[in-house]
């Protein structure tokens, strides 16, 4: 009988903490639900991914197709949101360059989310010289502005989306590193670290499944609110002619090329603007969403 007591244990209690993790789950995506600010940006965030995906489908022109007769024709039936100088569409230049800044967010954060959660794991759980190492790393980068150190990253691997995409996860590594490792510092005090190392468990099983999974709410919330920074800082690289390179049909670009013609054809920079601008606002009012329904104070 005890034997099978034994054996029935672990079922039950994996099948208990199954179902915890479900209901944990259930009532952040209620909280989510609850904040009218985040179901905004989810809603938009949803359609423009949704628009970037099928921008084949729903463009109604071609992004690069040049049209001379249609040059700098202002928004009306033929072209929705204008032309710009060359005589290409807007809206689906617009489209077309949700795929490029999403693409970029999604990259720049995934690079510097990695990175940084290792380091930040790294010297928070050895500490010592460990610690020391990479804390001067990260203080050296944190010496500069994250667009300026963005912008050295790029000039050194030369201009292009994809070196922008590194620059600009590079640049952000800092944040993510100072975040995991002071939340691994707080972590490892705990008790089920504790006993993890008594019963034998080896430091990377610590670190990968007692201690990083009990950090992922901050980061996950400091990565949503990143994509934002993200979006911006490639924007601006593009700007300055060191991100996407033209005809590529990029926010950054289109408001770079239309600045020149922003007295008599004022569409050309405000669209990409207000793309821009709503696009960061979205992953923003998500991200204020994500942090009050994960911060267990306000459980």
């Amino acid at each position: 009988m005890s034997a099978e007591t034994d054996v029935r244990l672990p079922a039950v209690d994996a099948s208990r903490e199954s179902i915890r993790s479900s209901s944990q789950a259930r009532e952040v995506w209620g909280r989510i639900l609850r904040n009218r600010g985040a179901v905004v940006g989810m809603a938009f965030l949803a359609l423009l991914i949704v628009s970037a995906i099928l921008a084949p489908l729903v463009a109604p022109a071609d992004p690069l197709g040049v049209v001379p007769t249609n040059a700098q024709r202002p928004p009306g039936a033929e072209a929705w949101l204008g032309a710009d100088h060359l005589g290409r569409d807007i809206l689906s230049r617009l489209l077309y360059g949700a795929r490029i800044s999403l693409t970029l967010g999604l990259i720049s954060v995934s690079i510097a989310a990695i990175c940084g959660t290792i380091l930040g794991l790294v010297a928070g759980y050895y500490g010592g010289r460990v610690d020391l190492a990479i804390g001067v790393l990260i203080d050296v980068m944190l010496a500069f502005p994250g667009i300026l150190l963005a912008l050295g990253i790029v000039t050194v691997l030369r201009p292009g989306i994809v070196n922008a995409m590194v620059a600009v996860g590079i640049a952000a590594i800092p944040t993510y590193s100072r975040l995991i490792r002071g939340s691994v510092l707080t972590a490892k005090a705990n008790l089920y670290v504790e006993a993890a190392r008594v019963v034998g468990c080896q430091t990377p099983r610590i670190l990968w499944l007692h201690i990083l999974p009990n950090v992922l709410a901050p980061l996950i919330v400091l990565a949503t609110l990143g994509a934002a920074q993200a979006i911006l800082a490639g924007a601006a690289l593009s700007f300055l002619g060191l991100g996407a390179q033209p005809p590529t049909p990029e926010w950054g670009i289109m408001l770079s090329e239309g600045r020149r013609y922003i007295r008599d054809a004022w569409w050309n920079s405000m669209f990409p603007g207000l793309a821009i601008m709503v696009t960061v606002l979205a992953i923003n009012l998500l991200g204020d969403g994500l942090r009050d329904a994960l911060d267990p104070r306000l459980k």
